[in-house]
């Protein structure tokens, strides 16, 4: 895997860029549609390609090894030939699944992680070790470390005792990955993820740490799992003036229309978030203009597209009233049509970042479009 930065504003830290992958280009600032079970939920892979203009999905460790399990997507050649998904995948390790379970009985101790599966209540143990073989049986290009993701409120104690124990997780994923190779004769590479919940001194610690391991790009998780958005930009910025200036940035499960640009002008190159698609099955619409619950009232006889500033086929094609009729009515077209609304907004969003940044006008932009598309319509 190779990065370029092509251009940086001069009035921010956002910067345009190129990640090349065996499977291809990811012309960064770039957003990654969720594919935790190997699908992006109600969007097939045309529209994908097509329509979205997704250059990079996501699947999930955790997911994948459940269900269909290893087997299968090894018999298959691995994921993009069992998803027919022929450009790049980038895989999370499982680790905020598995923060996620807290409530099941899940253990966490120096070897590893013993949880329960959400499908049928068996026992797992997940270690640093397994999820890289996990994950090169899967066979994305991009793999992430397995971590700890903490939760928000958290003790400084904890904090620092998950953080360490996510650095010493780290050293044994670099040792058993790079005592490993590929099984589908295209490289993988693998991230490093930043920790340290909301304590300056700690996500500094981190960011020196995960540097120091020399991989070819880096991650910052645990953030955006609850604290308020100004803190989570506070931790990024200190986090992005440490990782190294050369390597792509991987800020996890962020955000909104307004975090991702602000997020871009502290210096990040890469999103992802379950929150168009989740927002979409619910009926909340980002738009150009700003953010339209589609169940309101409002749109019940307006017949004008869902929004004539994308050029996919669905939000152009489709009235709001023709969609608030389907999601009032609970009809599966309704998620199909908000999903790929929604994920061709926030692949503009990001598209458009990269122009600004070329420009050199991304700043007053920015400024200028994170008031536009937060209002509510």
């Amino acid at each position: 895997m190779t990065f370029d930065i092509s251009n940086t504003d001069p009035n921010s830290k956002a910067r345009a860029g190129v990640l090349q992958t065996d499977h291809g280009q990811i012309q960064t600032p770039i957003f990654m549609p969720v594919g935790t079970a190997g699908t992006v939920k109600a969007v097939h892979q045309r529209e994908l390609k097509e329509d979205i203009k997704a250059q990079i999905i996501l699947g999930n460790t955790y997911h994948l090894y459940l269900r269909p399990g290893l087997d299968v997507i090894e018999k298959a050649g691995g994921l993009h030939k069992f998803n027919g998904w022929d450009k790049p995948i980038l895989t999370d390790s499982g680790g905020y699944q598995v923060y996620s379970l807290a409530s099941t009985g899940r253990k966490i101790k120096e070897e590893g992680v013993t949880f329960k599966s959400h499908i049928d209540g068996s026992k797992h143990f997940f270690t640093p070790e397994g999820v890289m073989d996990i994950q090169r049986t899967i066979g994305a290009d991009i793999i992430m470390a397995f971590d700890e993701c903490t939760p928000y409120p958290c003790e400084y104690g904890y904090a620092r005792e998950s953080m360490d124990m996510t650095h010493r997780w780290l050293k044994r994923c670099c040792d058993h990955f790079d005592a490993t190779q590929p099984k589908y004769g295209y490289s993988q590479t693998l991230f490093p993820i930043v920790q340290g919940s909301v304590y300056k001194d700690l996500r500094v610690k981190s960011a020196e740490t995960i540097a120091s391991f020399g991989r070819e790009g880096n991650a910052i998780g645990g953030l955006s799992v609850g604290e308020p958005a100004e803190m989570m930009y506070e931790m990024t910025e200190l986090v992005t003036d440490i990782l190294p200036k050369d390597k792509p940035r991987y800020l996890m499960g962020v955000g909104t229309p307004a975090n991702i640009l602000e997020c871009i002008a502290l210096g990040i190159d890469m999103f992802d978030c379950v929150m168009p698609t989740r927002n979409a099955r619910n009926g909340m619409l980002f738009t150009t203009q700003g953010i339209i619950n589609i169940k309101n009232e409002k749109w019940k006889d307006d017949f004008s597209p869902i929004d004539p500033g994308l050029d996919n086929y669905a939000s152009n094609f489709y009235t709001k009233a023709y969609l608030r009729h389907l999601i009032k009515s609970e009809e599966l077209l309704a998620a199909m049509i908000a999903s790929v609304h929604n994920l061709s907004f926030y692949l503009w969003l990001v598209g458009q970042a990269r122009e600004q940044i070329i420009q050199g006008t991304f700043k007053a932009w920015k400024d200028k479009m994170v008031i536009q598309c937060m209002q509510r319509l």
